[in-house]
């Protein structure tokens, strides 16, 4: 949308048809992006699955996913596909080829940059190599991709030239640097820093509940030092498709280099067990009211992985919900913004969003309040709800109904 807005004719391609077909018709498949965006752009913009039109393209942006295997390691297979398919359809008169995703140091040099140099073409002049990660926070208005500063680097000085001209276009502020595997590395650290951070307000999280202390209100108290001090809030588990995965493109990378990324490591465990910790608030709330987890009717509110988006990936949500199926308990959901179960590779889930009304909530034993999104009615929720597990610090008085998790 940018490069549509500062004026480059723009092609988008992808391997789903039924994105591009809702693309032609000016229809946004992303909750947060409005429809009547895509629908302005369309003079500058097509959307197809025709790989052979990179051909018409002077610069080749490639914004694949880089997810994990079951092993938890590097899944660079869609880069390295997508290249397979660019490659081809590359023209040799200067072109811009620009890798976005996520992933290990190395790994533009050593995929991109070795299957150029395989197809013959000399970086640099036919075609000038760039690293330059994405940044995004899906939801906020007070940062948009045209204002968020982007890292630029280049496979030689030349094409970090090229690459500063192409992205000093779209946005605001390109910012240079050295080589190709800062930028890839800074990019990991920007994630891994988070990761870690919401791993130890997790843990202290923990600390808290056992002294039967607010960690909300001491998180904000914290929060007023003006220096040295930044806000992080625990939740019931990490979401998202940066900061549950990245880490690990780092942490597979370190070990060739025989460094063990404990911080990592430790902040992946506490995350990891915020979905068995709600569980177990679940539990002795339940057992208060002599009842057990099977054949108890429970409602997750929120399958997004943050509030106010239709974005599940990664989510605890969905974690939560399949242990609670595991432990024989009824289990619905409630989300305004992803009315269909999505397809999830870990999961198995074939269900409808339910609504929530006075009459709904009273026919549920517990409701687990796993994304705070504002569509929620909490007053409703606290009136009319058996008990509440509140993994998200809604509630701020709790009493003997809201359990906080």
């Amino acid at each position: 949308l940018r490069c549509c807005e500062v004026g480059f004719r723009t092609i988008g391609f992808d391997t789903d048809s039924e994105k591009i077909d809702m693309l032609g018709a000016g229809t946004s498949f992303i909750q947060h992006i409005a429809s009547d965006r895509i629908a302005a752009a369309q003079s500058n913009f097509t959307a197809t699955t025709d790989f052979a039109h990179i051909s018409e393209c002077q610069a080749v942006i490639l914004c694949v996913p880089t997810p994990l295997t079951k092993n938890r390691d590097p899944d660079i297979s869609y880069i390295i596909q997508t290249m397979s398919d660019v490659l081809p359809h590359l023209g040799k008169e200067g072109v811009a080829l620009s890798l976005e995703s996520t992933t290990y140091p190395g790994t533009t040099e050593d995929i991109l940059g070795k299957a150029l140099d395989e197809a013959g073409y000399e970086i640099g002049s036919d075609v000038f190599l760039i690293y330059s990660p994405e940044r995004e926070d899906p939801g906020r208005a007070d940062f948009t991709t045209q204002s968020i500063p982007k890292l630029v680097a280049g496979h030689t000085p030349s094409c970090l030239k090229i690459g500063m001209a192409l992205y000093g276009q779209i946005v605001d502020t390109p910012v240079g640097t050295s080589s190709l595997k800062v930028a890839e590395m800074a990019k990991i650290l920007e994630n891994v820093q988070r990761a870690v951070n919401i791993g130890l307000m997790n843990e202290m999280k923990l600390v808290a509940d056992a002294m039967k202390i607010d960690i909300f209100e001491v998180i904000e108290a914290a929060a007023t030092k003006p220096f040295g001090f930044t806000k992080y809030l625990p939740g019931p588990g990490l979401g998202g498709h940066c900061i549950p995965i990245d880490p690990f493109y780092l942490t597979w990378k370190a070990k060739e280099f025989g460094v063990h990324t404990q911080m990592i490591d430790v902040a992946d465990q506490v995350n990891r067990a915020m979905p068995e910790h709600v569980i177990g608030k679940l539990m002795h709330g339940l057992n208060a009211r002599r009842k057990s987890v099977a054949g108890s009717k429970v409602l997750v509110l929120g399958l997004a992985y943050k509030p106010n988006v239709d974005d599940s990936r990664e989510s605890p949500s969905a974690e939560i919900m399949d242990l609670l199926i595991g432990l024989d308990a009824e289990v619905s959901y409630s989300d305004p913004h992803l009315p269909s179960f999505p397809v999830m590779r870990n999961y198995d889930i074939d269900m409808e969003s339910v609504s929530i009304t006075a009459e709904s909530l009273a026919g549920f034993d517990a409701v687990i309040i796993a994304t705070n999104h504002d569509a929620f009615d909490y007053d409703l929720i606290k009136q009319h709800a058996e008990l509440i597990i509140d993994a998200r610090g809604v509630y701020r008085t709790p009493d003997d109904k809201i359990l906080r998790a």
